[in-house]
């Protein structure tokens, strides 16, 4: 059985390579602008749901499709940056303080035709940053095109007080909780 990630994330594909996992990579392609919900954890788990069944129709062989989405909650959804002006604001927001990162993980069985859609959430604290700080990660480039304007398997690990709960959330992919639903399967991984 085929292993597919429906992502063309190289953060999801970077986990599940240092997994051992063999898997393809067939991005969804989705118009993730057209979901609102105003409640953080229904609308990752949609937006996964979506991309794994947007996938799902487009495979022939027997499959595990994995869909993931990502956002950043701190009083509102925070997605990802528009720009660098953008990316300032969101960080001068989340510095000095928690944030939660919600991930909905959808894992569609072909063959079986199951379906688990569920959300993992991790707590995480960032330190207090100047706006010369602030700027100076913004340079780097590192922001762009990710949930909340941080990475934190890169650079922006230097800001990063604590978390709590599973430090692959936040990368992108809650990798015990692919495990914990994979094994509902009856899959070994």
């Amino acid at each position: 059985m085929d292993i597919i990630l429906a992502s063309d994330s190289p953060r999801r594909k970077e986990i599940l390579t240092n997994l051992n996992i063999d898997f393809i990579s067939i991005p969804s392609h989705i118009d993730e602008d057209g979901f609102f919900d105003d409640d953080p954890a229904s609308r990752v788990m949609l937006l996964a749901l979506e991309k794994a069944k947007g996938v799902a129709s487009i495979v022939s062989e027997p499959s595990l499709i994995i869909g993931a989405d990502t956002l950043v909650y701190k009083d509102e959804i925070i997605g990802k940056p528009n720009d660098d002006l953008d990316a300032f604001r969101i960080l001068k927001e989340l510095q000095g303080g928690w944030h939660e990162v919600l991930t909905g993980l959808a894992v569609i069985d072909t063959k079986k035709r199951q379906k688990k859609v569920v959300c993992e959430k991790t707590s995480v604290h960032m330190a207090p940053m100047t706006d010369r700080q602030i700027k100076r990660y913004i340079a780097t480039g590192e922001p762009e095109n990710k949930a909340g304007a941080y990475a934190i398997q890169g650079r922006a690990a230097l800001y990063i007080k604590a978390i709590k709960g599973c430090y692959y959330n936040v990368v992108g992919l809650p990798v015990h909780k692919l495990w914990e639903v994979i094994n509902e399967f009856g899959i070994e991984i």
